[in-house]
């Protein structure tokens, strides 16, 4: 395409922290070689014209006004992105720019990838010099406080901060995070994206709910040991002590029991996980990929029946480590760790077994395989 600048966001995956990145907990993720292009050029004026390759439509606004309310169309996350810098930034200059995404929406972030190409190309057109870091925290205030989601920091650090070949760790109460480089034992592995064929919003799903009911949990908690309560804004379970829900949880009505579960226990996984990871133990790192997905079936109650289907369909396929649920598990896509050398098998192994339950898929339904790779960036 015809344009000076050229930015790809990759797409991320979590193997490991589920649903607890909202929860300031700790999380895992790669930044994966299939993501977001933004192809633009700086404007003249401050006029934003977008095209994309995968919706349609186009979107216009001037970057120097006030921030319209949403529009309820894609442009929502260009306005997003200019809302969440210009609390920091004047912004006079706009892009003429067209963009597209390498594989279907659902379950790889591909909200937070084209968030944070925004973000990086506005600051780009504005003379803004920004650090990852600082563009993963305006991309998030961007979903947050624009978008409306309630969602942690985990997708945009891995899109913002991932290297090839190294697995994120982020803690999501600190902001601290390490690079872990893959062990050199460890065997050559990678990554199957499956995806159901069934579309997905978090708006529209219970993810907004989930959230709330952590909260709520954690809230209980604190209720019964008298500690004094914050807003639910301010509430976490990260600041419930284990031992504390445990004499409390009898008393808990068992909904909300089942999501300090889910938080308490998937702590654990990430801390064996890392080891296992620093190990070169792809064995143990998948068993506990798979113990993080049964968690969120019944402990965290996410997973439609056709993301249950498929990592089902995981369980009994040849070469797969372990598979979750990608993103919030509502819709979407799974995810596993699989041996390269038996790709065309699980390729051919997962799509009869799921077709086989859900034929009216049979269009939409694609596997496809990525490695890790470097963080958003200009090409």
């Amino acid at each position: 395409m015809n344009y000076k600048y050229h930015i790809f966001s990759p797409y991320r995956v979590c193997p490991l922290g589920a649903h607890v990145d909202h929860q300031k907990g700790i999380v895992t993720g790669f930044a994966i070689d299939k993501g977001v292009d933004l192809w633009f050029d700086v404007a003249e004026g401050s006029a934003v014209t977008l095209r994309s390759e995968t919706f349609s439509g186009d979107v216009a606004f001037d970057i120097a006004a006030p921030t319209l309310v949403k529009q309820g169309n894609w442009g929502d996350y260009a306005r997003g992105a200019k809302y969440a810098l210009r609390k920091r930034f004047a912004l006079s200059r706009g892009i003429d720019g067209v963009i597209k995404g390498s594989l279907p929406v659902g379950g790889l972030s591909s909200s937070a990838a084209v968030l944070i190409a925004y973000v990086m190309a506005f600051a780009k057109a504005n003379d803004i010099s920004l650090a990852p870091f600082e563009v993963m925290k305006i991309a998030s205030e961007a979903e947050r406080e624009y978008i409306g989601l309630n969602n942690g920091i985990l997708d945009q650090a891995c899109i913002a901060l991932g290297r090839k070949d190294h697995l994120l760790m982020l803690d999501c109460e600190s902001n601290d995070y390490r690079l872990i480089p893959k062990a050199p034992n460890m065997p050559d592995f990678e990554i199957g994206i499956f995806f159901s064929g069934l579309t997905r919003s978090l708006m529209g799903s219970d993810y907004n709910l989930r959230v709330a009911e952590c909260k709520t949990a954690a809230w209980i908690v604190q209720a019964y040991e008298n500690v004094p309560l914050k807003t639910q804004d301010k509430t976490f379970l990260r600041d419930v002590p284990e031992s504390m829900f445990k004499r409390r949880r009898d008393e808990m009505p068992p909904r909300f029991v089942r999501r300090a579960e889910h938080f308490f226990s998937e702590h654990k996984r990430v801390r064996e996980g890392i080891t296992a990871w620093e190990t070169g133990n792809l064995e143990w790192f998948g068993s506990l990929i798979k113990g993080s997905c049964e968690s969120s079936i019944h402990n965290y109650e996410c997973g439609s029946p056709e993301l249950i289907a498929i990592y089902q369909a995981m369980l009994t396929t040849d070469g797969i480590y372990g598979g979750r649920f990608s993103g919030a598990g509502f819709k979407g896509a799974c995810i596993g760790l699989v041996d390269p050398a038996k790709k065309e098998s699980i390729r051919r192994e997962i799509t009869e077994k799921y077709l086989a339950q859900f034929p009216q898929y049979r269009n939409t339904f694609l596997v496809d395989f990525c490695r890790s790779d470097d963080g958003a960036r200009f090409v």
